[in-house]
């Protein structure tokens, strides 16, 4: 069986639950499919929330704001996803007075990432902020939190604070951002296989698993 080199690009933000959900749903869907593919996954960046204050908000505030959520809602949407998250290997701690923050920095370095250490260092980065705000409830647009984590994973923090100072940089992320919305991408996870076929939301991986298979057959064919 030839294996098919297949691009996946997510676009994604490090403060959505539901892009770690549908990454590690992905995962399984892979790992399902195994030697059918040699998958390339590259990160783009969206913004959720790009107005955000610098100070962030209560996550509790923030989606009765946001999405007109009552309390009992938020409660039963959080219990869902940590069921699925246990389910698919991922642990959610929503502490008590757990905020949101803007996420562009984040976006830097992840771009920065992807474009000087390649997709692996990339997917390693942007599963340390996962973590680093799912379960150790940082404040990931804090510069100092990110090049904390930036160095766990084996990147050099030095460099990482150049391109979070660095306007060209900045212009780069702003224009990888505009480009998604001009996409028409408007909610995230979105997940782009061989770059022109879209499965919007975190599905299940028997789902993924379908669409690689057919992504496959018609590239071989």
């Amino acid at each position: 069986m030839t294996a098919h080199p297949l691009k996946i690009d997510i676009v994604s933000d490090v403060v959505c639950p539901w892009c770690i959900i549908g990454y590690k749903q992905l995962q399984k869907a892979l790992d399902i499919v195994g030697d059918e593919v040699l998958p390339e996954i590259t990160w783009h960046p969206f913004e959720l929330n790009p107005k955000m204050a610098p100070e962030g908000e209560a996550i509790s505030e923030h989606v009765a704001r946001k999405y007109g959520a009552s309390a009992e809602q938020s409660a039963a949407n959080r219990s869902r996803l940590k069921e699925t998250g246990e389910r698919l290997g991922f642990e959610f701690n929503h502490a008590p007075g757990m905020r949101i923050y803007n996420t562009f920095k984040a976006h830097q370095l992840l771009t920065w990432a992807g474009d000087t250490q390649g997709c692996e260092a990339q997917t390693r980065l942007k599963l340390a902020l996962f973590a680093a705000y799912f379960q150790d409830n940082r404040d990931i647009s804090d510069e100092e939190v990110l090049l904390d984590v930036v160095a766990d994973i084996g990147l050099d923090p030095d460099e990482g604070r150049a391109v979070l100072n660095d306007p060209d940089n900045e212009a780069e992320v702003r224009a990888h951002l505009d480009h998604w919305i001009e996409q028409g991408i408007s909610g995230v996870p979105a997940i782009i296989f061989d770059g022109k076929y879209l499965v919007p939301g975190a599905q299940e991986a028997e789902t993924f698993v379908n669409v690689i298979r057919k992504v496959r057959e018609k590239a071989l064919a």
